[in-house]
């Protein structure tokens, strides 16, 4: 492990100085995506520097065991540091598991009501409420993109941007289908009725940062057919060019001269493979909120919310709190934390 962590170390030193380089400065995709990388590599580097010193700390006890004067200060700050020690690598294992690189984007978090009517959507609400809540804790920013309200209150659907560190990887585990268990505000009888809603949270896109370049392309050339002057037929200006990783062909024979029409050609090419990275992204969007939730049936649940016994019970994970009220403040962080560690302790015993 420590030769791992000195790897780290020295990355981490490496992407510090590559920060102060003009170029990476002035290139604003290049030196975000390295100020990520330096802060996530720091929080490994700050443990791994504590955890040194608490080594040298036993160390320099172990050896003052031999003196009589300093072995009963030196015992007790022993047991005392050894503990320190063993959290310690318990946090840097968890830190050393590989993570998503997904986890780091930021998300669009989406509340959908499912079953239930009027009582889905007023829960909709209750959730959107819940989860702006603990985002205002966290320190993430929310801002709400799109919203179709219920009819008698609440959302039938509603979209909301989140941004910060790691939020797509702390929110992730909130999809699927919530399921409340309450009277409904317009239940006269007063009987419990059960309504869902559907929660999807998916790492936002990030912009697409095409660049075609010519020697990704294989270009050939024809005569150019149909009415023209006296180069038509006699010249070659048409252009035909062939994407080599994709097998794109786009041809342009508009232009009087052959530069003319290779210059158009790229810029088709270049146009044609961009909405193609467009619309495959966005068709992993979709596939991926597809696999999120499901129609919002009552029966295919994540988490049950029940407001006569104060009771909110994560089917995952076996987990059950009586804090209800707290919860719908956006006290979740238990569900989180809980979520999490079961992901690490998979993911520590696949490894």
């Amino acid at each position: 492990m420590l030769d791992k962590l000195e790897a780290i170390k020295a990355k981490f030193e490496d992407t510090g100085v590559a920060l102060t380089n003009p170029e990476v400065v002035s290139n604003n995709a290049r030196f975000s995506k390295l100020s990520k990388e330096y802060r996530s590599l720091e929080k490994i580097v700050k443990a791994y520097e504590e955890y040194k010193r608490v080594l040298g700390d036993i160390e320099f006890n172990r050896e003052a065991l031999f003196d009589e004067e300093l072995r009963d200060m030196a015992k007790g700050e022993t047991e005392a540091l050894e503990e320190k020690k063993e959290k310690l690598e318990r946090d840097i294992r968890q830190m050393l598991i590989p993570k998503d690189p997904q986890d780091e984007k930021n998300a669009i978090l989406e509340i959908r009501a499912g079953t239930g009517g009027d009582e889905a959507s007023l829960f909709a609400g209750d959730l959107l409420r819940m989860y702006l809540r603990y985002c205002a804790d966290r320190g993430y920013q929310t801002a709400i993109l799109s919203e179709t309200e219920g009819t008698a209150g609440g959302y039938k659907e509603v979209n909301v941007e989140v941004t910060g560190d790691d939020v797509y990887g702390t929110l992730k585990f909130e999809s699927g289908v919530h399921r409340v268990q309450r009277v409904p505000a317009t239940e006269a009888s007063g009987r419990v009725h059960t309504s869902a809603a559907t929660v999807a949270v998916m790492p936002e896109a990030e912009e697409i940062d095409f660049e075609l370049k010519d020697s990704d392309v294989k270009m050939e050339t024809a005569r150019s057919g149909g009415a023209g002057g006296q180069n038509v037929n006699k010249v070659e200006t048409k252009v035909i060019l062939t994407h080599t990783a994709t097998g794109t062909v786009v041809m342009c024979q508009t232009e009087r001269t052959q530069l003319g029409n290779r210059e158009k050609a790229m810029q088709m090419m270049r146009t044609k493979l961009y909405e193609e990275q467009v619309r495959k992204q966005e068709d992993e969007i979709a596939r991926h909120r597809k696999s999120l939730v499901s129609t919002g049936d009552r029966s295919a649940k994540i988490r049950t919310y029940n407001w006569p016994q104060g009771r909110v019970t994560d089917h995952r994970v076996n987990l059950t709190v009586y804090n209800l009220d707290s919860v719908m403040n956006g006290d979740i962080q238990e569900f989180i934390d809980a979520l999490q560690f079961a992901e690490n302790a998979e993911k520590m015993a696949s490894t």
